[in-house]
């Protein structure tokens, strides 16, 4: 990956790529979840400190798959049955992985027939079909290297089978490694019945070991991902341009646009238009509500019938109610709109509380920031703010009042009065502009 972050940290729709891996283990209801971590395992660790289900396990020397198998036996109970997962493998689907678990035979193999198996070990069957050995790529003979059927190192078996096949294997090979692969002609040997589950589609069994393996990964996920939305009901102006990194909610008849990025926990309620390149992170919207172009929401909550942007940014801890309107280039943070509320245009609101149908101007700034502290600005129902105005918080603006356009407001406004602050214009009579007096 040349990266400094562990391969398994490496982000896959916004997570840890082995959180979605994890997530697919723990629905097949598993006693004990063991990984097995080597390079740069503290910091894995690290990343999942809060998940007390999982048992790691060190592997200090990277001496292959079937050695690293075999650190993490003594963990496993006598008696219980071992599914051999992968950490950089982490779209498996969970039906694939039922059906394996639903074999009984004493060892089942997950296999695939990729359109190119290259790199791939090569599934060896006898003139019975029955599976006798697995060939790794490198190891390959030219005849061998023509068989379609691959391996993806995905293993299903008892723990005292596996601890007794492991025992017989060796590292003579180009790797010079302990493969898991090598089990299977032992096995074979052994008049073991060997079971294959042919992978649903090969697409969601591939690994990352580099940066474009990683991004074949991520549009894979992404694919799956705009599939459970119009599941789910959602209609995507194109499945290929959206981008889910968290856990949506959706209502009935939800339109996202092109380039829609969505992050966190966000619950979008019936009706709702999302607009082309919007970026929603931690966001509630209800019904009806309408999120234009190149808007961005925060770990914020949007009413019913609102209607926010094109080029609106709403920032943390901002609550919008009904019907509030946020038009283009307006910034708000940490504040709350009452009902029929609107910002139309190039203002920014910060710490403020708003009443209901307050009408603010362009232009308008609440100066909530003194260089040391944030300060908030009130501002009640009905208020109208003229455009250019600078509430300079703390400051109260009363029910009914009005602010003068071109206005700084720096005391409080009464209710029902108008505050108008601003120089008094005069003009000049035959007045004569400067005139150039040529270059110097």
């Amino acid at each position: 990956m040349s990266s400094d972050l562990p391969k398994v940290l490496q982000p896959l729709g916004g997570k840890p790529m082995l959180t979605h891996l994890l997530a697919t283990a723990r629905q097949l209801a598993p006693e004990k979840i063991h990984v097995v971590i080597g390079a740069k395992a503290d910091q894995v660790k690290a990343a999942f400190a809060d998940q007390s289900d999982l048992n790691w396990i060190s592997q200090p020397d990277q001496l292959g798959t079937g050695h690293a198998v075999q650190q993490a036996l003594p963990s496993v109970p006598t008696g219980a049955r071992a599914l051999v997962l992968y950490g950089d493998h982490p779209l498996v689907p969970l039906d694939d992985l039922r059906s394996m678990l639903a074999s009984t035979s004493p060892l089942t193999l997950m296999t695939m027939l990729p359109v190119n198996p290259r790199g791939y070990g090569r599934i060896l069957r006898d003139r019975n079909g029955r599976i006798e050995a697995i060939i790794e790529h490198k190891d390959a003979t030219p005849n061998q290297l023509l068989i379609q059927e691959v391996n993806t190192g995905i293993v299903a078996a008892s723990q005292e089978l596996l601890q007794s096949l492991l025992a017989e294997i060796n590292n003579d090979n180009a790797q010079h490694e302990y493969y898991l692969t090598d089990i299977f002609e032992l096995a074979y040997e052994q008049g073991l019945d060997i079971q294959a589950v042919v992978a649903s589609n090969e697409d969601d069994i591939q690994g990352a070991n580099n940066r474009r393996q990683l991004a074949s990964l991520e549009r894979r996920y992404q694919y799956h991902a705009a599939n459970q939305l119009m599941d789910a009901g959602a209609m995507l102006a194109d499945p290929a341009r959206i981008d889910v990194r968290g856990e949506v909610e959706l209502g009935r008849d939800v339109c996202l646009d092109i380039n829609v990025l969505l992050q966190g926990k966000v619950v979008l309620g019936n009706d709702v238009y999302i607009g082309p390149a919007v970026i929603l992170k931690d966001v509630e919207i209800a019904a009806g509500s309408r999120v234009e172009a190149h808007s961005i929401i925060e770990q914020a909550k949007v009413g019913k019938n609102c209607s926010i942007g094109p080029f609106a940014r709403i920032r943390p801890g901002t609550q919008l109610a009904d019907a509030v309107k946020v038009g283009n280039f307006v910034e708000i943070k940490k504040s709350t709109l009452g009902a029929g509320s609107k910002a139309s245009h190039l203002s920014y609101i910060g710490d403020t509380s708003m009443g209901e149908r307050v009408n603010i101007g362009a232009g308008t700034i609440t100066c909530n920031y003194d260089g040391a502290n944030k300060h908030q600005t009130i501002i009640e129902d009905d208020v109208f703010i003229g455009s250019d105005t600078q509430l300079v918080a703390p400051v109260k603006v009363g029910k009914n009042a009005t602010v003068g356009a071109g206005s700084t407001i720096t005391k409080d406004v009464a209710a029902g009065s108008l505050a108008v602050s601003r120089v008094r214009q005069s003009s000049i009579s035959n007045w004569k502009s400067p005139q150039s007096k040529g270059d110097k």
